[in-house]
């Protein structure tokens, strides 16, 4: 149901406004994961591409690995423009809405990949082909900054209070959908073609293809309404101001003024869940062709077996957080890829495909725990005028220490250690940093949405879905 739309903390959720019907929610749903599918198959397409390939097309003169590095460098640039991205789209999304944003950001991302598909190459044009693929690689990196923050609060704002854990987590299956899409196009191209094929033209294809989803994202995201809940924020702004009442602060500087704490805590909640991700998705490929002297095939097809599974465990670790709330399960999560990261190496090790299927799918499993509840998690640490920028400025600054460089630091400790045990270290420190951060916050899952709308982090607590009770949430 959607919160009532009073800003009182003793609101009753008895008395909220019904929400969206199934249809119409199973449509705004569908919307967010359409997008956020996109996008993310955009994002990875170029990750494992970096991986693949574009250290011989972009950087053709430097040593095999440190043209594997560089590559990572231009896949890192997409990461520093995420905070941008969240700093202009969280503003204008508070100010204007979820929607007009996330259609934005959609036509931005999928541009900027269709036009890497048509890139010149450094035998063509010389040193001007990395600078046009970094420049691109900007573009992306500052849609994405925009588009997650909106994609989970549309679907947050409008859901079942009782069931935001579950429904909040489908836009966060665009991540491994878009993994599996992304990989499987590319393990696609790499079984049909040769190398040479491949490496000629064979690799613009999937970013050519952009052109075509991104029609029907945009045909799927115009078609649903703005959220319930910034509607209602929106019209008691304009009532108080009719009013006479003070002009509100901007909503960035709101956020920084405000909700610091909770940013810090989403940063630090980001760490372990960001850098076990991309060493699982993205290092890996780099692992079993240059440490195991495996074929790519063999990374790609592991990689995408585990995000089929990925996807599908995401819901079920969403629904788990709305029955034991957000902290335990995040922090299961963290803890569990902790214990987890030095089987996964011993298991690649063995170079036997199916343990090293088995391998990346545990630890995708476990990273779903803390991917899971995060959408929730963020979207109810900030009140409603300042949402879109407090959730996107969290989630987006960390992933540039996080996310960012880890497939360049996994790099550098392997080719420095030779060998994955330092690797291993590095996801075990994020693991550590994470459990902090959550030690830090306060449960969240019982909060209303609408009654967080003044500058507060707090708001009216809702029914526990499992026994009725109501607990009170700290302003």
């Amino acid at each position: 149901m959607v919160a009532p739309s009073s800003g009182s903390a003793g609101s009753s959720p008895a008395a909220a406004s019904p929400g969206p019907s199934p249809r119409a929610l199973r449509r705004i749903v569908a919307a967010s994961l359409v997008g956020t599918t996109i996008e993310w198959y955009d994002f990875f397409l170029y990750g494992s591409a970096a991986a693949l390939v574009f250290d011989e097309l972009f950087f053709p003169d430097s040593d095999p690995l440190v043209g594997t590095l560089l590559a990572f460098l231009t896949y890192a640039v997409g990461f520093a423009a995420r905070p941008v991205g969240a700093l202009v789209f969280g503003h204008y999304g508070d100010r204007l809405g979820r929607k007009k944003l996330l259609v934005v950001s959609l036509l931005l991302m999928g541009g900027a990949t269709f036009a890497i598909g048509l890139l010149p190459t450094h035998a063509t044009v010389g040193s001007l082909a990395p600078v046009l693929l970094t420049a691109l690689r900007l573009v992306q990196g500052f849609a994405l900054g925009g588009e997650w923050g909106g994609a989970v609060l549309l679907v947050s704002e409008h859901g079942d209070a009782r069931r935001r854990g579950f429904w909040a987590s489908w836009p966060q299956t665009g991540a491994p959908a878009g993994q599996l899409l992304a990989t499987g196009v590319l393990a696609l191209l790499t079984a049909l073609l040769s190398e040479s094929a491949f490496t000629g033209w064979g690799w613009r294809v999937p970013f050519l293809l952009s052109g075509v989803l991104v029609l029907v994202g945009l045909w799927v995201r115009l078609a649903v309404d703005e959220s319930p809940v910034f509607r209602q924020a929106r019209e008691r702004a304009a009532a108080r101001a009719a009013a006479g009442a003070p002009v509100e602060e901007p909503p960035l500087r709101a956020v920084l003024r405000r909700h610091w704490r909770d940013v810090l805590v989403a940063m630090g909640a980001r760490m372990a869940e960001n850098i076990s991700f991309y060493v699982l998705t993205a290092f890996i490929l780099v692992y079993v062709t240059a440490h195991l002297d495996l074929s790519q095939q063999t990374g790609l097809n592991a990689v995408l077996l585990a995000s089929a599974v990925h996807f599908c465990v995401i819901p079920l670790w969403g629904a788990l957080s709305d029955r034991l709330g957000r902290r335990p399960v995040y922090c299961a999560g963290a803890v569990g890829v902790a214990l987890w990261i030095f089987p996964f190496f011993a298991l690649l090790d063995t170079r036997s495909f199916p343990l090293m299927a088995l391998a990346v799918t545990v630890g995708l499993v476990l990273h779903g725990a803390m991917y899971a509840p995060q959408a929730a998690f963020f979207s109810e640490l900030f009140a409603t005028r300042m949402r879109y920028s407090g959730a996107s400025i969290g989630a987006q600054f960390s992933s540039v220490a996080a996310g960012a460089p880890a497939p360049m630091i996994a790099t550098a400790l392997l080719a420095e250690f030779d060998g994955p045990v330092m690797v291993a270290v590095y996801v075990i420190a994020a693991a550590l940093l994470t459990v902090v951060a959550l030690a830090c916050a306060a449960e969240t899952s019982r909060r209303d949405l609408a009654a967080v709308g003044g500058d507060g982090g707090g708001g009216a607590s809702v029914p526990s879905p499992a026994d009725g009770s109501r607990e009170p949430v700290e302003p």
